[in-house]
């Protein structure tokens, strides 16, 4: 699949979602402490999200800094080319990464994008509340009309 199957030519991107419990912005490098906070502090409480059954991530012992920076260089630069969405879900009040948002190519039939969203456990109360605003935010604002939000 090229970047231009996966969103029109021309299509821009939207680069933020906010609302009262959490905002969302691409995920980069400049997330990469947080971001790994994060994750590594919940990976029992994503294995048990929707989308993260099969155990392949987390990864169990985590990694280090410097794999976890390969990873955020890589998502920022698939949103440069279009081939991928990642989202940093960040708390409002005080900036802090609380979970990740990723619009990704899919290859299951009848499906245009994969959706896939986690929060911190301390934060479990968004999961749902964060799965069903991005839900909206693809109807209103991205190209995809069947996506795949892996049974929520």
């Amino acid at each position: 699949m090229t970047p231009s199957d996966f969103v029109p030519d021309g299509f821009e991107p939207p680069r933020t979602l906010s609302r009262d419990r959490f905002r969302l912005e691409p995920l980069g490098p400049q997330h990469n402490d947080a971001d790994l906070a994060a994750w590594m502090s919940s990976t029992e409480h994503i294995r048990s999200t929707p989308g993260y059954p099969d155990g392949s991530w987390p990864l169990p012992d985590g990694m280090t800094p410097e794999r976890n920076l390969q990873d955020l260089t890589r998502h920022e630069a698939d949103f440069a080319a279009r081939k991928g969405f990642t989202f940093t879900v960040l708390d409002p009040g005080d900036g802090d990464v609380i979970g990740c948002v990723y619009l990704y190519p899919t290859t299951e039939s009848g499906h245009d994008v994969s959706v896939q969203s986690w929060v911190r456990a301390s934060h479990a109360g968004l999961d749902v509340p964060l799965a069903d605003a991005v839900a909206d935010w693809i109807r209103t604002d991205w190209p995809w009309q069947h996506p795949d939000r892996y049974g929520r």
